[in-house]
């Protein structure tokens, strides 16, 4: 089994904050499927509860569900 240094957290992600379900040390961006260190993560959905490497991966997917895309 994983450490849970190792593996990919769950997190609830809230306006400005974000809790932790599952224990894990990185999410993966919603959009490019970077590894997000947690302690690095600063954007996320509250809405679509999903995690975003940068603000350019964040605005791609804002940009998506304005046009109807579904991923």
């Amino acid at each position: 089994m994983d450490a849970p240094s190792s593996r990919e957290a769950k997190l609830r992600y809230g306006p400005g904050h974000f809790d932790v379900v599952l224990p894990g040390s990185y999410v993966k961006c919603a959009i490019t499927g970077v590894r997000v260190a947690l302690e690095d993560l600063k954007y996320w959905s509250v809405v679509r509860q999903e995690p975003y490497a940068t603000p350019a991966a964040a605005l791609q997917r804002e940009q998506e569900e304005r046009r109807g895309e579904r991923r």
